[in-house]
């Protein structure tokens, strides 16, 4: 059996992993707001469109000319919301990286009420449109979600009972 300071130590180790995770989402966002909200620069534009013309033909340039066509014919009213939308999603994924970096049990809160309600959606848009990158997703936010519930509820992780007070010494 292991001593309650191991079991301290992994689950830190597993709440930071988590909080790798979450700040991964961060760097990710703040690259696509980045990208969307220069998008209403005419030579940012062309510039995107002169790269993807020189892309060898495959999955890479179609999903270019996908993003570039699903873009360029928005306002630039619409572009800046989805931006400040990416910022702010990319705003709270930090607050909880950092939160469970720091290893507080407000942020574990603050993830599991987040990732949850999040968990529906990914199963629909899993379902409407399947693919390997979203089924990941789905499976670790929902095993995020039962890793943090676990944890709060104050019972280790894989169904061990949880300790209430340490054995006797001999």
């Amino acid at each position: 059996m292991k001593t309650t300071s191991e079991q301290a130590q992994m689950r830190f180790g597993l709440l930071r992993l988590i909080a790798l995770y979450k700040i991964g989402k961060v760097i990710l966002l703040l690259g696509a707001a980045y990208g969307v909200l220069r998008m209403r620069d005419a030579s940012f534009l062309a510039r995107v469109y002169s790269w993807a013309s020189t892309l060898h033909y495959g999955l890479e340039q179609e999903l270019v000319n996908w993003l570039l066509a699903k873009f360029s014919g928005l306002s630039p009213a619409r572009i800046d919301t989805i931006g400040l939308a990416t910022l702010a999603y990319a705003t709270l994924f930090a607050v909880e990286g950092v939160g469970l970096w720091m290893r507080k049990r407000w942020a574990e809160w603050l993830t599991t009420i987040i990732t949850a309600s999040l968990v529906p959606l990914e199963i629909y848009e899993t379902a409407v449109r399947p693919s390997i990158g979203k089924a990941t997703v789905l499976v670790l936010n929902v095993l995020i979600v039962w890793y943090l519930i676990a944890q709060i509820r104050g019972a280790p992780p894989h169904g061990e009972p949880p300790q209430s007070a340490p054995p006797p010494t001999p």
